[in-house]
């Protein structure tokens, strides 16, 4: 399975314009028609039908309180393939254009889906993670705040009923992860709030990625979604998945990082360069050494008052 037959869609917050404005900026790039549903409801949902008769929406969203309610505009994309992501890049350039911002509350979160997923692929998906999960939070750069109230760590006890009962339908599947059987998922459901959110896919048949900090850099953007399908087609494509977490040792970082990336998610190659670039940029270390460039060696100088012939063929 390659990584250009996922299906994904985005969710990014934003802060500081008004949701009209910013469903006018998506407009600029996808064309369509603009509608503000409106309401009575929390989210005020403007839409944007565009020319490809698909569906992108702007919403309110109450956890953004650093500004007034009508400038909280969370953009949620329709279902978007491999080959969209150079018109989601410039959808963002153009939102960000438009004058918005994002801050510390702001959060962009990724959603996968695949026709042919299956338990065991999402249980090798949560270990994978689950083994990375220290070297992950630290390249995203998620702070202790974040990761304690909207990306949690992905709980031990669902880790260890996967592991030793490998899950074969996905209705053991719900049952590990709710720790019982939940035939009507809720959208709020408290197991969402983690860095691997599979309330979702029960939900709607997607699974969320939730560690991304908002960004209105098409670069990032970009990055993070080759990331979560990367790690999606990893989980497909093998046959098993080792769940031993992974020590973070800030010394390697960059490199052990760099060699997941490349080795394990197939990262490699001019195009996936620049989305490398991105996810090694905030982590320590280097890229190319595991403990640092070493020190070149320094050549011993030959005494001036040496015989250059005895230096050279060892008379004595």
């Amino acid at each position: 399975m390659n990584i250009e037959e996922i299906r994904f869609g985005v969710e990014i917050e934003t802060i500081g314009r008004e949701r009209g404005t910013v469903a006018r900026a998506i407009q600029s790039v996808v064309g369509g028609e603009v509608t503000h549903v409106g309401g009575n409801g929390s989210f005020d949902p403007w839409t944007v039908l565009d020319s490809k008769n698909r569906m992108w929406t702007v919403v309110a969203d109450a956890s953004l309180t650093s500004v007034p309610a009508n400038l909280r505009a969370e953009v949620v994309s329709p279902i978007l393939s491999y080959d969209d992501i150079p018109e989601l890049q410039d959808v963002v350039r153009a939102v960000r254009k438009c004058g918005t911002q994002v801050d510390e509350k702001c959060g962009l979160h990724v959603h996968l889906s695949h026709p042919d997923i299956t338990p065991k692929a999402l249980a090798n998906l949560a270990k994978i993670i689950y083994k990375q999960q220290d070297i992950i939070y630290a390249a995203l750069g998620v702070d202790g705040q974040r990761m304690e109230r909207y990306c949690k760590p992905i709980d031990p006890a669902f880790i260890e009923r996967i592991t030793r009962n490998p899950p074969r339908t996905f209705y053991q599947l719900n049952k590990q992860w709710y720790g019982r059987y939940v035939e009507n998922p809720q959208r709020y459901d408290s197991s969402r709030y983690s860095i691997l959110n599979y309330n979702g896919y029960f939900l709607r048949g997607a699974v969320e990625l939730r560690a991304y900090a908002g960004s209105l850099h098409a670069g990032r953007v970009k990055s993070v979604v080759l990331f979560s399908m990367a790690l999606l087609a990893r989980a497909m494509n093998c046959k098993g998945a080792s769940a031993k977490q992974r020590k973070y040792e800030p010394a390697s970082a960059k490199y052990d990082f760099r060699v997941f990336l490349i080795s394990a998610l197939k990262m490699n190659g001019p195009d996936f360069k620049t989305a490398r670039a991105h996810l090694l940029r905030l982590m320590p270390g280097d890229s190319a050494w595991k403990y640092g460039r070493p020190a070149p060696k320094v050549k011993k100088p030959v005494s001036d008052s040496a015989n250059p012939m005895e230096v050279c063929c060892g008379v004595n």
